[in-house]
């Protein structure tokens, strides 16, 4: 995005740091904010992501000689994810695809619009494909809620958490148990010139609410999970993002030897930090086990219900039912661990915690 979103003009709009910048943080009141968004009657702005679209008849056929995930056969409005890995199966994008009988849509963080564009038109050949970076003409808004009166508009349905065709889960709890089913989630693509009148007087929602769900849903987010060494195991993106039975692709060798193993060397876990102290600890933040490093924050925000949460990627080698230190700067937070990734592929664990959040049901 090169401009900041129109709706930072709102009442009490705070604009949003890092990858989310150009759109607000929150409106004046967080957690009432998350709270309405959890609830179905709040839309976030996210017109700071990324919009890539791929049209021409051949568009399908080639993603899907290109990615992790199948995509021939996808239907118009049908959502799916597809990562693009390096030869090493090394995540280099993630994007959420949608296709509408013309063109196919990818949605991104804002600041891999522009290299995934790139990178296509690059890998194109002679194929009946065309690219284009469209970011400047679309803003993203997202929900829990469908939302009857944006019917006509193209929608991205995330599939998380159920295991898509041809996928794994590597959680260490059923489907049916995932905490991610407690947020369903749609992104729809507004024309960024229509952005203020198609939200009107709706309700209003900052990305710290959004996140806030996302981390309580356990699902990852590129950039704040990733980095130049994350492979999809660690994160359990095997369940959305690929496909094992289709064919060759850059990186199916690490996603196939990977997973006969059973063994990614990290691991993604729910973090329910000490909530005694008056702040939050930083992504980026150490994790200790003992006085042993043994991972880092990836994402954190205050839970309108369960306090301060976060996200963390640890070394597989870390106890089931260790309890961790966050480590931001000299001051340590108590961390209780909720298993997202299994140490072991396959192997389902229960949930070991310092600090439960409720049954589900």
């Amino acid at each position: 995005m090169t401009t900041p979103s129109p709706l930072l003009s709102r009442h009490g709009a705070v604009e949003a740091a890092g990858a989310d910048a150009g759109v607000a943080a929150h409106y004046g009141e967080p957690l009432r904010e998350q709270r309405a968004l959890a609830a179905g009657t709040a839309v976030v702005d996210l017109s700071s992501r990324g919009v890539v679209t791929v049209t021409g008849p051949d568009r399908l056929s080639w993603l899907n000689t290109l990615s992790s995930q199948q995509v021939t056969a996808l239907q118009p409005g049908e959502s799916s994810e597809l990562l693009l890995l390096s030869v090493q199966g090394r995540i280099e994008f993630d994007a959420r695809i949608v296709d509408d009988g013309g063109t196919a849509w990818l949605i991104v963080e804002g600041a891999e619009a522009a290299p995934l564009a790139e990178y296509l038109n690059r890998m194109k050949f002679m194929l009946r494909v065309d690219i284009a970076d469209a970011s400047a003409g679309w803003a993203v808004v997202g929900s829990t809620a469908a939302v009857p009166e944006w019917a006509t508009l193209v929608a991205w349905q995330d599939p998380w958490p159920h295991v898509s065709a041809g996928g794994y889960s590597y959680a260490t709890v059923a489907e049916e148990n995932h905490p991610g089913l407690e947020r369903p989630w749609f992104e729809y693509l507004v024309p960024a010139a229509e952005l203020e009148r198609m939200v009107a007087d709706r309700p209003l929602a900052g990305v710290m609410a959004s996140e806030a769900l996302r981390i309580a849903a356990w699902r990852p987010r590129i950039g704040a999970e990733t980095d130049d060494r994350t492979i999809p195991h660690e994160l359990d993106l095997l369940r959305t993002a690929v496909h094992l039975a289709k064919g060759c692709y850059k990186g199916q060798e690490t996603i196939a030897r990977v997973h006969n193993l059973g063994h990614p060397p990290r691991r993604l876990v729910f973090l329910q930090l000490d909530g005694s102290q008056h702040t939050l600890p930083a992504a980026g933040s150490v994790v200790l086990a003992g006085d042993r490093k043994v991972g880092a924050v990836t994402s954190v925000a205050q839970h309108y219900e369960m306090g301060p949460v976060a996200l963390a990627v640890i070394k597989r080698s870390v106890a089931p039912d260790e309890i961790l230190t966050v480590l931001d700067g000299d001051e340590p937070y108590t961390a209780g661990q909720e298993l997202i990734v299994a140490p072991d592929a396959g192997q389902v664990v229960g949930r070991q915690t310092g600090f439960l959040r409720g049954p589900r049901a």
